[in-house]
């Protein structure tokens, strides 16, 4: 990670800009919305390097249906016997849209070439087709963005330990992700290559240094933002109408209905002086 002058980012700072930056990654998305554009960003980088996490901020507060999340698992037999881009294709934005891969076709340049999974004629084969692919995605209006997240060995080795230790993120990690600790200089080697042969001016790469993930996420989205021209959509006049005066409607008795048992009234401690239902419309 680069000399940044000083130490990791304070969360208090993080969250204020985070929340500007998710305001203004709202701008955006209507702006694609209103305008008709299609938006791709692509997140790779190494195994713990922290794609997901900013993939999730980014996300947070925009429309699902505007903004969609691309994690595709291992092709099926038949989608093997395809044109290696033909599923990712599938995927593509339509006008109004944004697709962020979380990986992308860009595994048969990383994980299947350092793990065997695909041949060496398949693997110059992607190398000399990505960049015309992507030329012909830019020069069909498609507003493209990859981004590489980069982590030193020693903090995916924390991140790592992490995982394994926590019950509600051991499921993002597996055999093959520990693996990529023994082959880390074919990690390294094999995106080096990728590098030089797809870092093409229509489409270029940018590497965000994800050592600290709160300023690699801001870092990132700031990016991201500053690389689209976007501007203020107009909201819809919307305001809330008047209630109407209640006409004798009576709901049905409780007892008619299942209601979830209240789990949360049994977690108030009795010797705090709280009682159940203190703030449970809240």
């Amino acid at each position: 990670m680069g000399d940044r002058g000083f130490g990791r980012l304070p969360r208090a700072r993080y969250e204020q800009e985070m929340s500007r930056l998710q305001i203004e990654l709202v701008r955006l998305q209507e702006w694609v919305r209103a305008e008709g554009w299609r938006l791709v960003v692509i997140f790779e980088g190494r195994d713990a390097a922290g794609k997901g996490g900013a993939i999730k901020r980014v996300t947070e507060s925009l429309n699902p249906r505007i903004a969609r999340i691309v994690a595709l698992p291992v092709p099926t037999e038949r989608e093997r016997t395809q044109w290696y881009f033909q599923r990712y294709v599938e995927q593509l934005p339509a006008a109004g849209e944004i697709v962020l891969f979380d990986r992308s076709w860009y595994n048969r340049a990383g994980v299947e070439r350092v793990m065997g999974f695909c041949t060496e004629e398949e693997h110059q084969r992607f190398l000399r087709q990505c960049p015309v692919f992507e030329r012909m995605l830019v020069e069909d209006g498609i507003l493209l963005r990859k981004y590489w997240f980069s982590v030193g060995d020693a903090e995916q080795e924390q991140r790592f330990r992490r995982r394994l230790s926590d019950p509600t993120r051991r499921w993002k990690i597996s055999a093959m992700d520990l693996e990529s600790i023994t082959r880390w200089e074919a990690y390294s080697q094999a995106k080096d290559e990728m590098f030089a042969r797809t870092d093409i001016p229509e489409a270029p790469w940018y590497v965000v240094e994800a050592d600290d993930k709160r300023a690699a996420r801001i870092n990132m989205i700031a990016h991201l933002l500053s690389t689209v021209p976007y501007g203020d959509v107009r909201p819809p006049d919307l305001r809330l109408p008047p209630r109407p005066a209640p006409t004798g409607y009576e709901r049905p008795p409780r007892h008619l209905q299942t209601y979830v048992p209240d789990h949360a009234a049994s977690l108030l401690a009795p010797d705090r002086g709280e009682t159940p239902g203190e703030g449970a419309h809240g």
